[in-house]
């Protein structure tokens, strides 16, 4: 059984910082892409990043500089590094993931984790 759990969030103030991660169980972790996705109260989820099963990174022009994922594939775990946090960063944030290929469509992602609040003060 597939299983990402997500961890690290939490209330920050504007310009602070934060670090999620996932840590994936019940997979072959280094062939799978994993992403970030995110849901702000009474929108839609919407793509953060992703970082492929090769390394290759790629990110939404909302977070671009500053944001960083990363991954370790010995011990089955995905990083979100986030810097200079505004407002509108506050969503629940997702990890996701998918075999090999990484993409930016939520409808391609296999499995999913349960989500961790991110909260930015302003």
């Amino acid at each position: 059984q597939v299983q990402l759990i997500e961890s690290g969030g939490g209330l920050v103030q504007a310009g602070g910082s934060l670090r999620l991660s996932c840590a994936a169980s019940g997979l072959t972790f280094s062939r799978h892409a994993m992403a970030w996705f995110r849901q702000a109260p009474g929108k839609e989820r919407e793509f953060v990043t992703t970082i492929t099963s090769y390394g290759a990174t790629y990110y939404s022009d909302s977070v671009k500089g500053r944001f960083t994922t990363s991954r370790d594939n010995a011990k089955n775990t995905a990083s979100l590094q986030m810097s200079s946090l505004q407002p509108e960063d506050t969503a629940i944030y997702y990890c996701a993931a998918r075999l090999v290929y990484y993409s930016t469509k939520e409808s391609e992602y296999d499995y999913w984790g349960q989500g961790t609040q991110v909260t930015v003060s302003s």
